[in-house]
């Protein structure tokens, strides 16, 4: 079993500026890991996505709490957790092929699909009136700085 060497929570109301806040948080406690700027911006974009279902589609129009649960692993495994107590998805394998979506012309439908081109592994549960969780999961590959003995 690989341990978790860290861990943060946090949440937050449903309000679209906060998807910037949620991304930004995220990636300031991965940064301890060294990640490139690519792997940050993978991450950042993943987590952009996540958080952005929630407050248009979990919600519809309404407030509501959003929750991140981050943890990074000994093997470099990051694991990011998005959930709401929104409307949920009543059918995930739908909602996870490219171009579909619930939101209107405005919306691409293209969410899952930019989460699991950017992060190593997604998976969503969710229950009609319950909600969603989406883990993300990435791993960053720790390189030894010139420094380190």
């Amino acid at each position: 079993m690989v341990n978790v060497i860290n861990e943060m929570n946090l949440n937050f109301l449903s309000r679209s500026y906060n998807e910037g806040f949620a991304r930004t948080a995220v990636s300031a406690f991965v940064a301890q890991l060294d990640p490139t700027i690519d792997e940050i911006a993978d991450i950042k974009t993943a987590v952009s996505e996540a958080v952005t279902n929630s407050i248009v589609h979990a919600y519809k129009n309404k407030l509501g709490t959003i929750y991140i649960s981050s943890k990074i692993y000994e093997n470099g495994r990051i694991m990011v957790k998005i959930r709401d107590k929104g409307c949920g998805i009543e059918d995930v394998d739908q909602a996870m092929e490219p171009l579909f979506t619930t939101g209107g012309s405005e919306r691409s439908g293209l969410g899952f699909a930019v989460m699991q081109s950017f992060m190593d592994k997604i998976k969503v549960v969710s229950k009609i009136g319950k909600g969603t969780t989406v883990t993300l999961e990435k791993y960053i590959i720790r390189r030894p700085t010139k420094n380190a003995r």
